[in-house]
Parts: C-alpha cells; sequence; structure tokens
C-alpha cells in the first residue's frame, strides 16, 4: 500500500465556535464541513499556548512550548524555539522519502526557516508581496486593526495564492508520497476579505459573544489594562459588530481558499491517500469581553480551537475527549505513517482518543504575556470548571454550565475550594509532566489555592 500523504493545515485565529461544523454561530466552512463530516471532529480541543510562534512550535516539535524557553513570539522578544538539530515529523518524513513544501508565513522557530527542518520547497512570501504591489499599487488601508474591505481580488490574495501554491504542489508530485505544511495567514486581524466575502455577513446580524459585556470584577486587573491599552473603553457591540462581521467573512474566504486544495486531491486521486490536519494556532477575541487579539487571557475563545483529522482509516466520529491539538500532530502523523513515535512527545496520537486508551479528561494550557508586558498563568479545563492560575495577581475560577461566558470568577467562593484544590494539584503534575519551568519552582504551592 502506498505510503499516506500528509497534508497539514492551519489557520491563523480561529475560533472553535466559528467553524460551521461546531453548529454554533452562522459562518459557512463548507470545506471545512466536509473533512469534519468525513473524519474526526474534535468538540474539545485546546491550544497549549495562544499566541502565533509558540503554537507551531508545538505542532512542530509535540512538545510543550515552555519547556523549551517558547515563552511568546521570537519576534516580539527573543526567545528560545525548535532547534533544527533535533529531529521532528518533517525530518522524518523528509528521511522517509517523501517531498516536503512549506507554504504560506513561517513562524516554527527562531533558528531557521523552513529548509532547516526539512523542507526543499517554500512559498515566496517576498516575490507576491511585489506582484501585488505592482499590481496594485500602494493599498490604504481604513479601519486599522478593526479591518476593512479588501480591494484586492480573492484570486490574488494571500491565502489563495499560498493555497494555489499548495495545489500546484500536489498536482506535481500526485503518485510519490509527499507532504505539504499550508500555513495561512487569516483569519488573523486586521480582517479585510475581499469580495464578495466582505459583504457577505451584515454587521446588523452580528450576535454579542458569551462573554461581551465583562465588567471585570474580581479578575485580575491585567485584563482592564488590556482594554486601555487598546483604547476600548465605552466601546458598545455596535462597535465590534462590524469587525465580527468582517471576521466570519474571512474565515469564509479561507474556506474557499481550503476548498482549491481539496479538489486538487480529488481530480489528482490523492484524496484517500492523504491524512488531512486541520487545526487553528488560538482564537480570537474579535469584541468578546470587549477586547480585540488573544493576550492576557485563557479565556475559551482564544483556548478552544477547531481541530479535524481525516484519513479512511480512521472514519469519522465526534471525539468529546479533551485533546490539546498542536501537541498531538506529531505523534498522530508519526501513528497514520508508520514512523517511529518519539518519547518526548507531549501530546497523543488521534487514535488513542478512538481506541480505548486512557488520556486525560481535561485540557492544559499556558500562557506568558507578551505585547503590553508579561504575566504568566497556567490554567485546567474540564467538561464543566476552568481553573487558571495566575501566578502575579488574584485566580480565575469559572463553572462553565452555568456561565459560559466566563463572566463571572468564583475563585473566591468557599463552594468550590475543594474543586479547585482537586485541579490545582492537576494541573502541577501536568505541568511537571510537560517540564513546565515553574511547575517545581516555589511558587507552585499557591496553585489551586485560589489566591
Amino acid at each position: 500500500m502506498a505510503k499516506p500523504n500528509v497534508l497539514f493545515i492551519v489557520c491563523d485565529q480561529l475560533r472553535y465556535d466559528s467553524v460551521g461544523y461546531a453548529g454554533i454561530h452562522p459562518v459557512k466552512t463548507p470545506n471545512i464541513d466536509t473533512l469534519a463530516e468525513e473524519g474526526l471532529f474534535f468538540k474539545n480541543a485546546y491550544t497549549p499556548l495562544p499566541v502565533c510562534a509558540p503554537s507551531r512550535q508545538a505542532m512542530l516539535t509535540g512538545v510543550q512550548p515552555d519547556s523549551i524557553g517558547a515563552l511568546f513570539n521570537y519576534n516580539f522578544i527573543r526567545t528560545n524555539g525548535a532547534d533544527p538539530k533535533v529531529p521532528t515529523w518533517v525530518s522524518e518524513l523528509r528521511d522517509n522519502g517523501y517531498k516536503c513544501a512549506f507554504t504560506g508565513h513561517w513562524d516554527a522557530s527562531p533558528y531557521g526557516g523552513p529548509e532547516a527542518f526539512g523542507y526543499t520547497q517554500i512559498f515566496d512570501m517576498g516575490a507576491y508581496n511585489r506582484e501585488i504591489s505592482e499590481t496594485y499599487g500602494a493599498i490604504h488601508y481604513e479601519g486599522s486593526w478593526f479591518g476593512c474591505s479588501n480591494p484586492v481580488k480573492f484570486e490574488d490574495t494571500k491565502t489563495y495564492r499560498i493555497c494555489d501554491s499548495a495545489a500546484q504542489f500536489i498536482r506535481e508530485n500526485a503518485g510519490e508520497p509527499w507532504h505539504v505544511w499550508l500555513d495561512l495567514t487569516d483569519p488573523h486581524l486586521p480582517c479585510r476579505p475581499s469580495a464578495p466575502y466582505d459583504t457577505m455577513y451584515k454587521a446588523e446580524d452580528m450576535v454579542p459573544w458569551p462573554g461581551f459585556g465583562d465588567t471585570f470584577e474580581g479578575k485580575p486587573y491585567i485584563q482592564k489594562k488590556q482594554i486601555e491599552n487598546w483604547h476600548l473603553e465605552g466601546y458598545t457591540w455596535e462597535d465590534f459588530a462590524p469587525t465580527a462581521a468582517r471576521y466570519f467573512g474571512m474565515i469564509t474566504q479561507t474556506d474557499a481558499a481550503i476548498g482549491r486544495v481539496l479538489d486538487t486531491l480529488r481530480q489528482t486521486g490523492e484524496y484517500d491517500n492523504t491524512l488531512i490536519i486541520l487545526l487553528s494556532d488560538h482564537g480570537d477575541t474579535s469584541g468578546d469581553h470587549g477586547m480585540m487579539d488573544k493576550h492576557y487571557i485563557l479565556y475559551d475563545s482564544v483556548v478552544h480551537v477547531p481541530f479535524i483529522v481525516r484519513h479512511p482509516s480512521l472514519g469519522h466520529a465526534v471525539v468529546e475527549k479533551f485533546a490539546c491539538s498542536s501537541l498531538d500532530v506529531a505523534p498522530t502523523v508519526e501513528k497514520i505513517v508508520g514512523m517511529s513515535a518519539q518519547s518526548t512527545r507531549h501530546g497523543h496520537a488521534v487514535t488513542d482518543y478512538i481506541d480505548g486508551t486512557e488520556t486525560p479528561d481535561f485540557a492544559v494550557f499556558t500562557s506568558n504575556g507578551q505585547q503590553f508586558g508579561l504575566f504568566t498563568q497556567r490554567g485546567i479545563r474540564t467538561e464543566k470548571y476552568k481553573y487558571i492560575w495566575n501566578l502575579t495577581d488574584v485566580d480565575e475560577f469559572y463553572v462553565l454550565d452555568e456561565d459560559p461566558g466566563e463572566l463571572h470568577n468564583q475563585a473566591k467562593n468557599p463552594e468550590y475550594k475543594s474543586v479547585m484544590k482537586e485541579l490545582g494539584e492537576k494541573l502541577i503534575a501536568e505541568l511537571k509532566r510537560r517540564g513546565d519551568p515553574f511547575a517545581s519552582s516555589w511558587v507552585a504551592w499557591q496553585c489551586g489555592l485560589g489566591e
């Protein structure tokens, strides 16, 4: 039997609840939905660290970013990251005879580009930018981070061209084992959808996110500071609704570009011999909790992500178990392709979630701040509760079935003291397993106390 190809699709800043198949918001994602209908769709997948570069480093290495010092985006403050000398699933594929292409925006290591990790064909972002400049001239975009319509036609957008490059590589290498890392730059803000996607969703139809209207009472001070730093004081839902509409438009536009790659797989007869993994590095607030972007918080809007794995050998299932999407990529590829599993991986192969293998009944995620200053957070989520250990401010505790928007911090409520202690113990144990630098330090005793 032919070796399965590996198509790895990363969307940037895509919320779980903003994929059509999740059935929560009326976002049109027919191509992503098809993958979900045919593969494993994870209802409870969470990013290990909701920042672009650390999440991608987890995808590449299979280890928790904090454990290798990948605390935040390395183009912000120089920090550690994936080491090209350490084998990854990509270099393993290359060594097993796969042709490997990277198409998109590289954000997986400060120590080398895609070629240092095994990719031999790479999308030329510089050439693309020069072409757009020559074709459209200097484009003045209005709306700042809140987005606007894009005068660039859909077929000339970065996301379409990235997908077109992947499709071309697939056509050229059909019949041979190949791997493509398709790293899309959307729907990361500022959202600037092209026609017809820029008017597909109307601001007046946008329903406020569950966390909108947060007063931040009893919550870490840095969350209010985030509002101030973005100059969002006094913003109403009417102010955020156009941004949410453009966010949905950008998602549908991204889905359409992905469809081009999937169509190529079908046309070349490669569809059913390809392991397809689709996920997001993290989510986005887009007005949720009155915020923009994703820093200083571990709300579901930024940690709960779509995670879909399709291969005929896996069948279809909606998986309820908790998964750590970025960490699960490496062991999943190794398992399905038939390569030796590396013992250093912190995640699980997706087969573990469907064959009875014991997996955690919770998700763990971390953050170290960035943007306007550093702020260390460690969080754990179960079906009913979320506990966030904030090392230098008040902790957070949310009862999710009663408060899905995570508006009311119950960390001081004595009714939940024993639950927080239990979750704190699980959190510390998992952080130790992942090599977290704070898990066994002199501050770890605070975890679970809700102080």
